[in-house]
Formats: C-alpha cells, structure tokens, sequence
C-alpha cells in the first residue's frame, strides 16, 4: 500500500502545478472563469485528501476519498476544456493528465483495500 507521505507528496505537487496554471492563465491568457474552476477542483484533490486521514470512521474515510476521486475526474474536463480551447497546449493537458491518472490511480487502489478490510 501507499505511504500516506508518499500520497500527500503527490496530492500536493499536483496543487502546486494547478496554482502555477491557474497564475499562467490568468497573467499570459487574461482567461478568469475556467482559471479558476481547474484551480478549485485541482487543489480541492489534495484537501478532500488530507480530509480523509483525519476521519471519524471507515465510512467517512471512503466518502471523503470520492469526494477526491469526483475532484480529479473535475479537473480532468477542465484541462480538456482548456486544451480544446487553445488555453493550454495537448502536452500542457497531457502532462497533467498524468499526474492525474497516477492520483485516480492512487486513490482508486486505497480505496479497493479500504473496503476490502471492511468487509472482513
């Protein structure tokens, strides 16, 4: 399983590229709407994250973990409708699609062995 360093490490380098997009759009492209709905779900991830280490049960843990999942899937319409728009470039979008396929992945694997655990 993942360390929870590893996890946050990760949840919190992806905030700092979304915080970096969110300043290029708004310096470089004058854009103001999509810039700021790719930076409340984008750094939303790593907070609805650390929420979740500090739950009140088993069941609080993996609803907050959705809520992460349901952040990432946001971000990811963001960045394709940033991309689609000429806001950001395909290997922008793509890059960041990465690091969010690895997150999803991440927390898609933490929460198959949470409920697993569960369930025994």
């Amino acid at each position: 399983m993942y360390e929870k360093q590893y996890i946050r490490s990760v949840c919190v380098d992806f905030a700092i590229r979304i915080v970096r997009l969110y300043k290029y759009l708004m310096e470089q492209k004058n854009e103001y709407v999509m810039s700021k709905q790719v930076l409340r779900s984008g750094t939303s991830i790593g907070a609805n994250m650390y929420e979740a280490e500090m739950a009140q049960s088993t069941a609080d843990f993996i609803a907050k973990m959705h809520i992460a999942l349901k952040e990432a899937n946001e971000t990811k319409y963001w960045l394709e409708l940033l991309q689609k728009t000429d806001y950001i470039t395909i290997e922008q979008s793509e890059s960041m699609n990465k690091d969010l396929r690895r997150i999803i992945g991440i927390f898609v694997n933490v929460l198959k062995k949470t409920k697993a655990k569960e369930t025994l």
